[in-house]
């Protein structure tokens, strides 16, 4: 039996992180069933980070292979003109407005790729780095999400974040109890949370990179 451990990721995590995005869109829970694209969801929320910063990309992996990630990136601005120029470009051309029904939640996605979402002025100026960060329920309530973040916020922090947001949904009861454990506090009406990148004393077990 292999212990779980956090690494680096790699290029060929890229399907795994997909499907692990897919499995918890549901506010935390499997939307696997509410999209006809499996890949649309990734393609927004996870995608450009693993191509346009992998050096911020970590994944905790089990004997069942990875069963979770976090993403972001240091500088949201950065984030926001690479993606625009280098991510959304293609995934226009692939999904045209009007490729699925009006309605749907594939739809909605679309609508997102053709129009992204920008955090508020005045969240990213005083928390200018971002994350998303998802487990699969095998690894849930085990401390790898607090030791993907404790690695995450020590990246970004060398890299020049002071501090950092994230995006959650405000009845995603269970994220937001997660969230406040490890110090995060509400910027925008429990949609948007931020905190120091100072993570002292949360350092994963087992070194990256490998």
């Amino acid at each position: 039996m292999v212990a779980p451990r956090l690494r680096s990721f790699r290029s060929e995590d890229e399907d795994a992180c997909y499907e692990i995005c897919l499995r918890t869109a549901d506010d935390g829970g499997d939307a696997s069933r509410l999209h006809h694209d499996p890949r649309i969801v990734g393609e927004v929320w996870v995608g450009p980070y693993l191509r346009l910063f992998p050096e911020f990309a970590l994944v905790v992996e089990d004997e069942d292979g990875v069963g979770g990630y976090v993403v972001g990136a240091a500088d949201t601005d950065r984030f926001d003109e690479r993606a625009e120029r280098e991510w959304y470009p293609p995934l226009r051309r692939r999904y045209p407005r009007g490729h699925f029904p009006a309605g749907t939640r594939d739809a909605a996605l679309v609508d997102l790729i053709h129009a992204p979402p920008r955090t508020p002025r005045e969240i990213v100026e005083t928390h200018p780095a971002h994350l998303h960060i998802d487990l699969l329920p095998r690894l849930q309530r085990r401390g790898f999400g607090r030791k993907l973040m404790g690695a995450f916020l020590a990246r970004v922090r060398a890299a020049g974040a002071g501090t950092v947001h994230l995006g959650c949904s405000p009845s995603n009861a269970n994220a937001i109890a997660f969230y406040r454990h490890l110090g995060f506090e509400d910027l925008l009406a429990g949609a948007v949370w931020g905190r120091s990148t100072d993570f002292a004393g949360s350092a994963p077990e087992s070194p990256f990179g490998a």
